[in-house]
């Protein structure tokens, strides 16, 4: 296992972890996740790989911003978005984000099924698993 999908992958845990527990995802954890994923690609392409990594950041920022705005998702949720773009770069967070929507409307719809009178879920295993999917890819 590489050191970043290493990097995904505790992430992800703990974003998910915290999420379920308390509803929230505490910014160190995403900001620890957007840190390690700047020097990360830093280190291993110089500049390009800085770029990439900003830009993955934002398109993971962007990508749900509008979600956020109209209330159907948490800022923690978003900044994760951030966070797992700037370790998948701009193409890797589109794709987490793909694969992540499926994966949050079947957990809504077993919260509908049991009878959970939930406001809302939580949106990180959705986005963990979405991430960690796209990783498959890279190998």
């Amino acid at each position: 296992m590489t050191l970043l999908v290493s990097t995904a992958v505790l992430l992800g845990c703990a974003a998910t972890f915290d999420d379920l527990r308390r509803r929230a995802i505490a910014n160190w954890i995403c900001v620890a996740g957007l840190a390690a994923g700047l020097v990360y690609h830093t280190a291993t392409r110089g500049w390009m790989g800085l770029a990439w990594s900003a830009g993955g950041a934002v398109v993971g920022f962007a990508v749900f911003l509008i979600f956020y705005c109209l209330g159907g998702m948490g800022a923690g949720d978003l900044k994760l978005s951030a966070a797992f773009g700037a370790l998948l770069g701009p193409s890797g967070i589109l794709l987490a984000a793909l694969l992540a929507a499926p994966i949050g409307a079947l957990m809504a719809a077993v919260c509908l099924v049991w009878h959970w009178r939930a406001r809302a879920i939580p949106y990180a295993p959705a986005l963990t698993l979405g991430a960690w999917l796209a990783l498959l890819g890279k190998g």
